[in-house]
């Protein structure tokens, strides 16, 4: 499957009153490769296990395969993943028939804040709310396997 998606700093906390769910997340990676990243996950009382391909030269698009695990599986797993793992809120944003996804990242990436929207082509036109920010969609330190290499609390801003 290819996912199609764009990336965007946020400017306010808007969203979290917009928000219909909000879900923690814990993540690690097992292989943070450029050309591929194995991804584990926790999200409630789930496990997710995913494999991304290399992202394409703007960043919109890039292969994915995602299978569920146990919870109990994805923990065992989560023991073996380089450090940090990242450790962060999901808030889900329905905003003109399309949802988009907020993270907010703790722990080592503390004060970040990026959106997420899925498309269905690399040129579908959005609408943005108020409370996006500048795309970072294709910049690379955004990307969450290079969040356990440079975290958020070591960029100079």
């Amino acid at each position: 499957m290819i996912e199609i998606e764009r990336k965007f700093k946020v400017k306010s906390s808007d969203y979290k009153k917009l928000a219909y769910n909000s879900k923690i997340i814990v993540q690690g990676f097992l292989n943070s490769n450029k050309n591929r990243v194995v991804r584990v996950r926790i999200v409630g009382d789930k496990g997710v296990l995913t494999v991304k391909g290399k992202s394409t030269d703007d960043g919109l698009e890039r292969f994915e395969w995602e299978t569920s695990i146990s919870k109990s599986d994805a923990f065992d797993l989560l023991k073996l993943c380089e450090q940090p793992l990242i450790e962060k809120c999901r808030y889900e944003v329905l905003f003109q028939e399309k949802i988009f996804e907020v993270d907010e990242f703790y722990g080592e990436n503390e004060g970040l804040i990026i959106a997420e929207i899925e498309l269905t082509t690399k040129d579908e036109f959005i609408d943005l709310p108020e409370w996006i920010g500048e795309e970072v969609t294709g910049d690379a330190k955004f990307y969450n396997a290079n969040l356990i290499t440079n975290p958020y609390k070591n960029w100079k801003i």
